[in-house]
């Protein structure tokens, strides 16, 4: 079972039939989702969780709406409900409490959110039938500093979340305790790769850049061999030089341990350079 699919079953279990003043905002944030449309005077929602339209069928009843009808069209659930029984639901126009706001933000993410599987990235959206309610929607997360982003799609609107630590925000303001708690297992361990994956590549880098420099000093002594100069050189060069030479991979701090008189790693960048000098002049 994908995240997603495990989120939303979560949700729709949720126990709170109560309440009934959350029911009512839950189901007005399901009635602005772009998974309700209007067909012959009836509201019709539609999705592929079974759980999810059982929930919508319980928002319905404890909303005093007991006629509606439940159907399957290949794989979707749908149900239809009478537009005038969904418009005798009180909905004052008034500003929400925070309360309110959480529901109703519940209710659309169950009317038409998903969420992609956090290993691979971050990204949560909710899609909205009317700009004005997406803009409202996204004014309420901002309430719960909660940032997020509208986005135009064909014809409808969607508010997306693609920061993790604001994605985690949300499921926790949804209600979600588990999915926030697998969702945060999950950020930690990428985070975890990601920094591994970041020193690993440092690691790399200077390996080759050691490596690189490495084949330069070497061919500048052999060349300084070849023309009679190296003999030519002051006793401290030739003893890097050959030291370098039996040891290829050696970093500048080992050669420098490795020497009479050892020295640091800047003592022997200067040495190696000076060889380097001497074999391009």
């Amino acid at each position: 079972m994908s995240f997603s699919t495990e989120l939303k079953e979560e949700l729709s279990k949720t126990e709170n039939l109560t309440n009934k003043e959350a029911l009512k905002y839950e189901l007005f944030g399901y009635l602005i989702s772009s998974n309700i449309s209007e067909e012959n005077n009836k509201i019709k929602f539609a999705t592929e969780s079974e759980y999810n339209i059982n929930r919508f069928a319980r928002l319905l009843s404890n909303n005093n709406i007991n006629k509606y009808d439940i159907g399957i069209q290949g794989k979707i659930f749908v149900i239809k409900v009478s537009k005038k029984d969904i418009l005798s639901i009180n909905s004052e126009n008034k500003e929400l409490d925070e309360n309110q706001k959480k529901w109703l933000i519940k209710g659309a993410y169950l009317g038409a959110g998903s969420i992609n599987n956090p290993e691979r990235k971050y990204h949560l959206e909710i899609g909205i039938t009317q700009k004005n309610e997406t803009e409202k929607l996204v004014k309420y997360l901002k309430d719960f500093d909660i940032k997020s982003n509208i986005i135009e799609k064909n014809k409808q609107y969607a508010i997306y979340i693609k920061d993790g630590e604001e994605i985690s925000k949300f499921l926790a303001l949804i209600g979600a305790s588990k999915s926030v708690i697998k969702f945060e297992e999950i950020r930690v361990q990428r985070e975890m790769n990601n920094k591994i994956n970041r020193i690993v590549n440092c690691e790399t880098a200077n390996i080759n850049k050691t490596i690189n420099a490495s084949i330069e000093q070497i061919e500048a002594i052999k060349k300084l061999k070849k023309n009679g100069k190296f003999e030519r050189m002051d006793d401290t060069l030739k003893e890097i030089a050959e030291l370098r030479l039996n040891n290829p991979n050696a970093s500048l701090i080992e050669l420098g341990q490795m020497l009479k008189l050892p020295l640091g790693k800047s003592g022997v960048n200067y040495r190696l350079k000076k060889i380097i000098q001497l074999a391009n002049s």
